[in-house]
């Protein structure tokens, strides 16, 4: 299809225009979600291995803050 002044006109399909805002809300409320969890979040003290063990494999806290 032409336009008015002879040059073709592009014709992005209506669901488009509705897909594009939707997907950027999603991405912004995905985004926001996680922030929030990351600050709700936050444990006091968590059980760990205080003494590194070498034999089982596991892991241990870098420092204790408790």
């Amino acid at each position: 299809m032409k336009g008015p002044s002879g040059q073709k006109r592009s014709r992005v399909p209506p669901l488009v225009w509705l897909l594009i805002p939707a997907a950027a809300l999603l991405f912004c409320g995905a985004n926001a979600h996680l922030i929030y969890v990351a600050f709700a979040s936050q444990p006091e003290c968590v059980s760990h291995l205080k003494a590194p063990d070498p034999g089982t494999g596991r892991f241990r806290a870098a420092s204790s803050d408790c």
